[in-house]
């Protein structure tokens, strides 16, 4: 049974800094409240904050300034192991002299539990990541994945409040790694635990999370549920970092009821969505998704409306990828569905394109 997630705060990041050298600060200002029960997940590029701040929060850094609290104690001057969170690497981080057995049942041990609870919650955490039978293999005669297995397993083990994941999937190979996610996301939603994730991948993101966290240059630059991260990016970062996304930039010429006109540096104009532009006159970066372009648009569907060419196709299957030369730009991405009336699609088309107001963004430049 899922438990909901609570509206209060579980974990809270106030004001917290970091600085390792007393000048450069890696983590600025972080604000953020997780609810009890959310997977909330720490996206970025490498050095965006986002690994320090879990660090912080498992108490293998030290905040520079600012508190953090959990179930509304402050826990900076609480030692790792006194906080009761459970901890999942990249590397696995298993004993390697020891059984899979014996490396879920240490935990337990450090907490002095007796033996038959010891035993009975060993065999429990086993079953929910499906290796009941493999308990007395070392860590070395498994697969990765299941190695990956043992490693929740054991964080899991003395049933947390709360379960911390810092890249646990990237040693992993593609298929694996994708389905270690629902494996994951699928146990969290089994036992209603709070999970703090760190990743770099977003499509890792979008698929696990309540809510993701979007840091570049140790801030937040969006924190969102995915559905409303990718469909309204606040910013050109985010819109180019979650998923793919065709950049235009030009000036605003005007702005009325949250729509702008704007006119591209090759002097195509656009409408757009208003977001968070500074008004006619200024630059702005338009930010569009490949699959809300059309080719052969129907008359009335879209309000902007030109001609490109077709530099590159490529079938994938399921659908199929158009790099085009438009509104001057020769590498503007088409994703359309594979479809009998696209199949004659070839390089050197010069095809009607479109879009709507909607699904194009004017952002800050």
């Amino acid at each position: 049974m899922t438990s909901p997630v609570s509206s209060e705060a579980f974990v809270r990041f106030d004001g917290v800094q970091k600085s390792y050298d007393g000048v450069n600060l890696v983590v600025k200002d972080l604000n953020v409240d997780i609810p009890r029960g959310e997977f909330l997940t720490m996206l970025g590029p490498s050095g965006s904050g986002k690994t320090t701040s879990l660090m912080m929060l498992a108490g293998f850094e030290t905040a520079t300034h600012g508190d953090i609290f959990l179930n509304g104690r402050s826990i900076n001057n609480v030692a790792p192991h006194k906080r009761g969170i459970g901890m999942v690497f990249q590397n696995y981080a298993l004993f390697p002299h020891m059984t899979v057995a014996e490396n879920l049942a240490f935990p337990l041990q450090v907490r002095k539990m007796g033996k038959a609870e010891v035993k009975e919650r060993v065999q429990k955490a086993l079953d929910m990541v499906e290796l009941g039978v493999f308990g007395n293999r070392r860590p070395a005669q498994l697969s990765g994945g299941q190695q990956q297995r043992v490693a929740v397993a054991r964080a899991l083990v003395f049933e947390p409040d709360l379960v911390l994941m810092d890249e646990p999937l990237g040693a992993l190979d593609k298929n694996l790694r994708e389905q270690m996610q629902y494996e994951i996301k699928h146990i969290h939603e089994r036992l209603g635990v709070t999970v703090v994730y760190v990743t770099h991948d977003q499509s890792e993101a979008l698929t696990m999370s309540n809510r993701i966290a979007v840091f570049e240059d140790g801030r937040i630059q969006q924190l969102a549920p995915p559905t409303e991260l990718y469909e309204k990016p606040e910013n050109a970062f985010v819109a180019q970092f979650i998923g793919e996304n065709n950049t235009l930039t030009g000036r605003v010429d005007a702005v009325a009821g949250g729509i702008c006109e704007v006119v591209l540096d090759n002097g195509d104009r656009v409408k757009a969505l208003d977001i968070n532009t500074d008004g006619a006159g200024h630059g702005t970066t338009l930010s569009l998704r490949p699959e809300r372009v059309f080719l052969n648009p129907v008359d009335g569907q879209c309000q902007n409306m030109f001609s490109g060419l077709a530099e590159e196709v490529i079938y994938l299957g399921d659908h199929i990828r158009v790099r085009m030369n438009i509104c001057g730009h020769n590498d503007f991405i088409v994703k359309v569905p594979n479809s009998s009336d696209k199949k004659g699609l070839a390089k050197g088309d010069t095809i009607p394109v479109g879009w709507s107001i909607d699904d194009c963004r004017a952002l800050d430049a």
